[in-house]
């Protein structure tokens, strides 16, 4: 019961690969309860924090009052930091630090519906704002809805599953939903992986357009980042960090030319960050305090003085 709501995770790892010292810019993109920008503020950083969720608003007003001049909060998606700082008058930062996913806050309320260890509305929304998960599952198409299963949850028997809801619908709780996925699949107590929880990850990615979202974040954290700036990002599943991980092998240079989706035009624009660190999982010690860590993968990575890969396009534009 005294536990904090939210455990930062990786957080000595990412304290150490960012170096801070006092009076460096950095963004905390995914405030949640506020556990990474406290630690940044206490070595001295200058703190802008980004949470689309409500519910981190009377946290980040409280580091507001406390923190006056050093730290800000901006109720807005991560996605959009660079215009959001822009418009605050800040031009350029030193790091900007991203913690994908649903937080441990998040999970742990049943109210919120993110999750089916604890009955609750089927919501799943980040912003509080928009279509439920509820709005989706019983308004779409059973073909949609086995779409987005198989896509975001990886989930093989997508289609089985989505046969079962349509016919099970209309679906409101969380535990209602979960029980339709277990009878579903064939589900017996004891398995060593709860079924549902591929279910609850697809929904939850395409309600928040989580996966597009993180895509945009990093182009954002390409254009604000100064050279010599930092870019940390902890992901949670393989289609978060490949993202990332592709992302950084384009922007280094390391396989520019290897992508068929990437116009030739664009293959030739120079790298924008230096070759990305090796990513690194948390200690055996941190999953034994916080088991949440497992699945966490760390990446790292150095801006260098290339215009943004945008910036150069839009001048090669002009230019013919």
């Amino acid at each position: 019961m005294n536990e904090p709501p939210h455990i930062p995770v990786m957080i000595e790892e990412i304290i150490h690969a960012l170096a801070i010292t006092p009076g460096n810019d950095v963004v905390d993109g995914t405030f949640g309860a506020g556990g990474y920008s406290q630690r940044f503020l206490a070595a001295g950083a200058r703190v802008y924090a980004f949470d689309r969720d409500p519910d981190a608003f009377a946290k980040g007003s409280e580091l507001t009052g406390r923190y006056e001049g050093m730290f800000s909060f901006h109720p807005a998606c991560f996605s959009s930091m660079d215009s959001e700082l822009r418009a605050y008058g800040v031009e350029s930062v030193d790091a900007v630090v991203l913690d994908i996913g649903v937080s441990s806050m998040q999970l742990d309320q049943a109210e919120r519906g993110f999750s089916f260890q604890a009955d609750g509305p089927l919501d799943m929304r980040m912003s509080q704002d928009g279509a439920s998960a509820a709005d989706f599952l019983n308004e779409a198409s059973e073909e949609m809805i086995a779409d987005i299963i198989y896509k975001y949850g990886d989930e093989r028997r997508s289609r089985r599953i989505a046969k079962f809801i349509v016919s099970n619908r209309p679906i409101e709780r969380t535990a209602q939903l979960a029980s339709i996925v277990r009878k579903a699949v064939g589900y017996h107590a004891g398995a060593p992986k709860d079924p549902a929880t591929r279910t609850f990850q697809a929904i939850r990615i395409h309600i928040n357009q989580e996966l597009d979202e993180l895509s945009n974040a990093l182009e954002a954290a390409e254009r604000i980042l100064k050279p010599g700036g930092k870019l940390i990002v902890v992901t949670f599943h393989s289609l978060e960090d490949r993202i990332v991980k592709q992302f950084l092998r384009e922007r280094s240079g390391n396989n520019a030319s290897a992508s068929r989706h990437m116009p030739v035009a664009q293959a030739q624009v120079s790298s924008t960050f230096e070759r990305p660190a090796k990513p690194m999982k948390a200690s055996q010690q941190e999953i034994d305090q916080n088991p949440r860590s497992r699945s966490a993968t760390m990446r790292f990575a150095v801006r260098n003085s290339s215009p943004s890969w945008d910036e150069n396009s839009q001048a090669k534009a002009i230019m013919s």
